[in-house]
C-alpha cells in the first residue's frame, strides 16, 4: 500500500509535530508501505520522509519543477516525479496513493485535505482519509465542519468520509481496518 502524508513544510513549528511525523514515516516503512509525499525536505513532510528513509522505505516524491529550483526537495526518493504545476502534482499524489494521512500543516495542507475529501464526497475515490490530530491541532477545523453540518450545509453522515486519530496506533488501526463508505451527497433528491 502507498500512503500519502500531507503536512507542513515549515520548520518554525513545535518540535512535537516533527517528532511524531518522523515516527510516522518510520512506521509506514516498517509496515512495508510506500510513502507518497510532496517531495519537500523541510517541516512535517521532511520529518516523515527522513523517518521512512531511515528504515529504507519506498519513497515517492512528487514536486513541481520550481521547487527543485528553490532547493527545497528531498533528493533521495526512490522515485521522484517532476510536474509543471501544483495541480498536476496533487493529482499524481492522489492517484499514486491508497490512503491519506493529514498531519498538522498550513494552507497547503488544508487545501490538499479538502481536495481529497471533496473527491471522496463526489465518489471519485473511496480511500481512507485519516486526520492525525497531534496535540489537538485540528480541533478547531473539526468544529468548523460540525458547524456546517449543524446548519445543514452538509449531512450528518459527512463525518463518515474521514476518521480522526490522536495517536500513531490509531492512525494505522483506522487505515488497516478501513471499510469503504458510499456517501451520497445528493440523497436529499431521492427523498423528495
Amino acid at each position: 500500500m502507498n500512503i500519502c502524508v500531507f503536512g507542513a513544510s515549515s520548520e518554525q513549528i513545535d518540535k512535537e509535530y516533527l517528532k511524531t511525523a518522523e515516527n510516522l514515516g518510520k512506521r509506514i516503512a516498517q509496515k512495508g508501505h510506500g510513502l507518497v509525499f510532496g517531495a519537500g525536505k523541510y517541516g512535517v513532510m521532511g520529518a516523515a520522509v527522513r523517518g521512512a528513509a531511515a528504515e529504507k522505505g519506498k519513497i515517492i516524491g512528487v514536486t513541481p519543477e520550481f521547487f527543485i529550483d528553490m532547493k527545497v526537495v528531498f533528493e533521495d526518493c526512490t522515485e521522484l516525479i517532476v510536474t509543471d504545476t501544483m495541480r498536476e502534482r496533487k493529482g499524481i499524489m492522489e492517484d499514486k496513493s491508497d490512503a491519506f494521512i493529514i498531519c498538522a500543516g498550513g494552507i497547503g495542507t488544508f487545501e490538499e485535505f479538502f481536495e481529497v475529501l471533496t473527491l471522496k464526497q463526489l465518489r471519485r475515490h473511496s480511500k481512507p482519509i485519516v486526520i492525525y490530530n497531534v496535540k489537538g491541532y485540528y480541533n478547531a477545523m473539526l468544529e468548523m465542519l460540525q458547524n456546517a453540518i449543524d446548519r445543514n450545509f452538509m449531512s450528518d453522515d459527512f463525518n463518515r468520509l474521514f476518521t480522526v486519530a490522536d495517536t500513531e496506533e490509531q492512525v494505522f488501526e483506522q487505515i488497516e481496518n478501513y471499510s469503504p463508505y458510499s456517501y451520497n451527497k445528493y440523497k436529499f433528491l431521492e427523498e423528495k
